[in-house]
Formats: C-alpha cells, structure tokens, sequence
C-alpha cells in the first residue's frame, strides 16, 4: 500500500508540472528564435499565434498576431497547433482524474477497488496525451533545423534565421513527463492494483462469510414460533 500511494503521488507531480509545460508552450511566442542575434539589435521569436520582437538594449517588447485561423497558413503551424491543443486537452482531463484517484482525495469513499482503476485511465490518458505532444513539437523543431541548414548548404541568407526556441523545449519536455507519468499510472500501478484487490477482496469475502456464519448461527439458537407451537401442542398431548 505504502509503495502504491508513492507511485501516485510521484505520478501526479510529474502530470501537474507536464500538463503546466504543455499550456505554456502552446500559449508563448518562442518556438522559433533568430539565430544571429550576436548581429542583430533585437530579437526576434515566432510561436504558433504570434510574433514578438525585443530590443536587446532597453527590453521594449512588440508583438504581432497572425491573421485569422481561418486564413491560410503553413502546414506545419497549423498541424502543430491542432496536436498542441489536443495534447493540453488530454493532459488536463488526465491530471483531473489522477486527483479523483487519489487515495486521499475523498472521492468514492465506499467503492475502494474504484480509485487503482481510475488511477489507470488516468494513466492511459496522459500516455495518450504525450503522444500529439512529442509528435508537433519534435516535428516543428525538425523542420526548423532542416529549413536553416538547407539555407545554409545552398549559401542562402535571407536575413534573419531561426532555431527553435524554448516554448519548443518546454513541449517536449511537457510530453516525456505525460509519457512518465502514464507509464507510472498504468504498467506500476497495474500490479500493485492487481495486489491490493486481491486483498480486498479476501477481507471481503472473510466479512461475508463471517456475516453468513453469525446470522446462521442466531436463527440456531433463537427459538421460532413455530417450535414454541409445536412445544405446546406436544405438552397438550402428553395432559
């Protein structure tokens, strides 16, 4: 018991810290930085919604929003966005259940077999969610690079180069936490869930045969009035 409620509690720290990367990665504005900012006075960060330029010398920052989402846009931010909002999504509704499941939230107190299995699809869920994750922002971070070393091959300079930026790190890191906490919610809970049902399910058992026993044991011993009659009748014949 001691090693299942530490597997759930290690579980929900890294859901809580992974659900938090994953929202703030799609919500900041730095999936892609300028490369050659030793040459330039600014800098300059792209994200999925917005663009912001920073004056590197008194820290004025101005930012400016993309066009409508219905306005056509790269293939690349407009997949990453829709797997980044699917990631968050699921990574919220993973973390809500892991609370539900914990054994000292007072949720279902009378159904304990209950609080293992919602710890698994909490599980399940935060594996699900880790997938969409790893897969827009690894994606965007790779046709970031390969965007900059084609250029680079070719001897091409546009001006300004990216690489990805820190709200691209704090995706992946947000979906190796759901990929962790899932695999602590569902392969090591899993067994110690098979454990404790097994001994819950044993004093339930012993509880019921006990209940069974005594209510056996009382109809023995107190006297029906049916036997009272008979006792009665048996008197009467014997006068």
């Amino acid at each position: 018991a001691g090693m299942r409620f530490f597997l759930q509690y290690v579980g929900c720290f890294f859901a809580f810290f992974s659900t938090g990367f994953l929202i703030a990665s799609t919500w900041t504005d730095c999936w892609m930085v300028n490369a050659d900012d030793s040459l330039e006075v600014s800098t300059k960060c792209r994200g999925l919604w917005w663009e912001c330029v920073t004056n590197v010398f008194d820290g004025i920052q101005t930012c400016d929003e993309y066009d409508s989402i219905f306005a056509e846009h790269p293939v690349k931010l407009v997949l990453t966005r829709a797997m980044m909002i699917t990631a968050d999504i699921l990574a919220g509704f993973g973390f809500l259940f892991l609370v539900l499941g914990l054994d000292c939230v007072k949720f279902l107190p009378d159904e304990p077999l209950i609080k293992p299995r919602i710890c698994v699809v909490s599980g399940v869920t935060l594996l699900i969610a880790g997938l969409p994750g790893i897969t827009g922002s690894v994606w965007y971070a790779v046709d970031v690079y390969v965007e900059r070393s084609s250029l680079v091959f070719h001897n091409v300079f546009l001006g300004i180069q990216y690489k990805f930026g820190w709200s691209c790190w704090l995706g992946m890191a947000g979906s190796l936490g759901c990929f962790l906490s899932g695999a602590l919610l569902t392969c090591c809970m899993y067994l110690f869930r098979e454990t404790s049902s097994g001994r819950l399910h044993s004093a339930y058992s012993w509880r019921k045969g006990y209940s069974s026993a005594a209510t056996i044991v009382t109809n023995v011993h107190l006297p029906s009035s049916q036997t009272a009659t008979a006792k009665m009748y048996a008197v009467d014949t014997r006068v």
